[in-house]
């Protein structure tokens, strides 16, 4: 029996040259086969699943062998499971790292030795005597050290409790990665913030809000039985950069959360993520009593509504010990709320705060607060909460978004930071970049987070940066911290587009440590996420930090913002609302916000108050935010407010063009998988920034009744041509 058809079968008959010329060409053909299916498998090694833990074999000879000499052995007690956990990580981590497998001791016998441990589980560590050392690093810090013992060197991670040895550890693995020089080690670290937080906004039906990278990591319908193996993975990628905190559903909660049903669920979650140092945090809806307990009511002074929540409270805790708290949006885009019944923000919070304290849970309640009550919604969130200071309880957090309106690609840092001396208050961030162009984009946020933790408050005189405050440095805040809205998904790389990886880093490090600059933190990632070369970092870093100004130049320049399109992607100057915050017309653009306006400028500190509040001290990049200006206004650059605004946007597109010039020459400098993809991405990000800043550039022209400048290109439709096609796209 053959497998070639009759013709092909009497042609090539066996002995004879040509059937042996198509043996070698089948071989040859096999082989080439083979090896695209393995070169495959080795792209989708690069897909971006494993992050910034990849522990890629070290590339550099000399420092490999350095490596090897200088970790022969480990010495740890994995006798809990955080300790088992770092027994794995390590054990993954150098095997990748070192491409060898490293000898387990537990004595102290030979140089090359990495001694693990707190001095209550570790014999090695205790005779250290590093208690003077370990007592200002608090539960979760660690020091690294080469140190002495029993003449023999050896290299020490150690703290006061697992969860720090594995913060250690991790700290450790960084610096293998990135290929840092071990000698004369001496690392002390501990962070600055006692929340740091990943906010999912995942609903019961595995959609999310604001998610651009699948359905939600959370397989429902397959909990409590099946735990799949990303769960895990979260939380080792979310402990590697310090959060130790995950709000596990939407802010816009469903009742369905905290039913028996979803605790069994969420109980498995919390199990998987409690060796990592990871508490959970549920996101609860206010009328839960009225939709679950059949009351009439959810007034929060009311007995009953009481006795429910205290139930409730005490049901999850029984499953759930590690939980840390509820987080809360109440009386806010249309979810209910104290103010419903009549109560404040502090009497709604403090109820459950009651109830949660005798388990040492939090109350985290969202600042972000707007109806109809105000004309200028950027002032409700201050004047709603500044009256209240001080009254909330000790374990309640206010936390309060980055600016004063809603992460929009630059705002000024909200005056409610800085403003509550006697109310424990945490940031929060967006990672998710749901006005940057959802997950098509590349923006590494990492700078807009540090322009905003660098900003002075002056709430205590000049140098109260919003990082100082957020770390209890101003104020005797008793808990503070930074949460991030981080919303990975099931797409294999977790966040779609893979330099949002890069963000929810920065995130991460700056919630341990504000103090970190964005440039040093994109190396960081640069180097475990892509590749060491100095030529490819160098590239890539760059890239990385023009592309977040870029992304506000083609958005929103100068302080403008919600440009948007109903489901924030893409510019519609035209529609309501972004009327409505430009505030175009023939005299000028900008919403006024200073005495003569709605006088937003007054909740911030003195001298910031009085900047904002005239025109030309205004720093440029926020004066749109804050004044209403005339379209022949004079800018510092010479041009007019006209002329400078067209600028920005078109900068905006030319920074894109070079960053796809400067992608383009990575290629053979890291791996074809990532490299086609970007390069994809940065395609569609081009014809995005082109297509916004005409839809803009055109709108604002009308009522400017000026001229594009005339050494910038026109664009290549008109304003009618741009409405109908921002009307028919939709990007999910």
């Amino acid at each position: 029996m053959t497998m070639f058809p009759p013709k092909v079968s009497r042609v090539l008959k066996p002995g004879n040259s040509l059937f042996q010329l198509f043996r070698i060409a089948l071989f040859v053909g096999l082989l080439i086969c083979q090896l695209h299916v393995k070169s495959q498998n080795l792209c989708s090694e690069e897909d971006g699943y494993r992050m910034w833990l990849r522990y890629e074999r070290v590339g550099d000879q000399q420092l490999l062998e350095k490596y090897r000499k200088q970790i022969q052995k480990i010495s740890l007690n994995n006798d809990s499971p955080t300790m088992q956990v770092i027994s794995d990580e390590l054990s993954h981590g150098l095997s990748g790292l070192l491409g060898t497998d490293i000898e387990r001791t537990l004595e102290v016998n030979s140089d090359g030795i990495l001694i693990l441990g707190t001095p209550e589980n570790s014999s090695s560590i205790a005779s250290l005597n590093l208690q003077g050392q370990l007592g200002s690093l608090g539960d979760e810090g660690f020091l690294i050290e080469n140190k002495l013992l029993d003449g023999n060197e050896a290299i020490v991670i150690a703290a006061n409790s697992d969860i720090g040895v594995l913060y250690g550890t991790f700290h450790f693995l960084r610096m293998l990665q990135t290929h840092r020089d071990l000698d004369e080690i001496s690392v002390y670290s501990s962070p600055h913030c006692k929340l740091r937080l990943a906010n999912h906004w995942d609903n019961i039906d595995r959609s999310v809000e604001r998610g651009y990278a699948g359905l939600s990591l959370w397989e429902w319908s397959t909990l409590p039985n099946y735990k799949h193996p990303r769960y895990t993975d979260f939380a080792r990628i979310s402990a590697s950069i310090g959060i130790n905190g995950v709000a596990i559903n939407n802010v816009n909660a469903d009742t369905w959360f905290i039913t028996d049903h979803f605790q069994e669920k969420i109980t498995v979650l919390a199990d998987i993520f409690r060796p990592y140092g990871i508490k959970v945090y549920i996101s609860i809806n206010y009328s839960s009593p009225v939709s679950l307990g059949d009351l009439n009511t959810a007034d929060p002074l009311n007995s009953e509504v009481i006795a429910w929540w205290k139930k409730k409270t005490e049901d999850i805790y029984s499953r759930i010990p590690n939980l840390g708290g509820f987080l809360v949006k109440a009386d806010s885009e249309g979810q209910p709320g104290p103010k419903t019944y009549g109560r404040d923000h502090a009497e709604g919070a403090n109820m459950l705060a009651e109830l949660l304290k005798p388990f040492g849970g939090v109350v985290i309640w969202r600042a972000f607060v707007y109806g109809e009550r105000q004309a200028d919604r950027v002032r409700e969130a201050y004047d709603e909460f500044v009256p209240l200071d001080g009254r909330f309880m000790d374990n309640v957090v206010l936390q309060i978004k980055n600016g004063p309106l809603d992460f929009m690609p630059r705002e000024p840092f909200s005056p409610l930071l800085g403003a509550l001396p006697k109310t424990n208050t945490m940031i929060e961030f967006q990672v998710t970049q749901e006005y940057l162009g959802n997950g098509n984009h590349l923006v590494y946020k990492g700078g807009m987070f540090e322009e905003t933790l660098d900003a002075d408050t002056y709430a205590r005189g000049k140098g109260s940066t919003v990082g100082k405050v957020l770390a209890g440095e101003v104020f005797d805040y008793n808990t503070s911290g930074m949460a991030a809205v981080i919303n990975p998904g099931t797409d294999r790389n977790w966040t779609r587009h893979p330099f949002v990886q890069s963000s929810w880093y920065a995130f991460g490090r700056l919630a341990w440590d504000y103090k970190l600059s964005s440039e040093q933190l994109a190396e960081e990632w640069i180097r475990q996420t892509f590749s060491n070369d100095k030529e490819a970092i160098d590239i890539m870093k760059d890239l990385m930090q023009v592309s977040s100004e870029a992304g506000v130049n083609y958005r929103e320049p100068l302080g403008l913002t919600h440009i948007g399109t109903g489901f924030h992607y893409g510019s519609a100057p035209w529609s309501n609302r972004s009327k409505r915050f430009h505030q175009a017309d023939k005299e000028g653009i900008g919403y006024d916000r200073t005495k003569s306006g709605s006088n937003a400028a007054e909740q911030y500190h003195s001298p910031l108050s009085e900047v904002f509040n005239d025109i030309d001290r205004t720093p440029e990049m926020y004066l749109l935010w804050f004044h209403h200006v005339d379209w022949n206004h004079q800018m510092k650059s010479g041009r007019t407010l006209w002329g400078e605004l067209v600028h920005k946007y078109y900068e905006g597109v030319e920074s894109v063009r070079q960053m796809q010039a400067d992608w383009k020459s990575l290629e053979g400098l890291i791996d074809q998988h990532r490299f086609l993809h970007v390069k994809s991405l940065l395609e569609i990000q081009e014809k995005d920034a082109v297509r916004w800043g005409n839809s803009c550039v055109l709108y604002f022209q009308t009522f400017a009744g000026k001229p594009i400048p005339q050494e910038l290109e026109k664009p290549e439709h008109d304003l009618d041509y741009y409405k109908d096609l921002e009307s028919e796209i939709y990007v999910p």
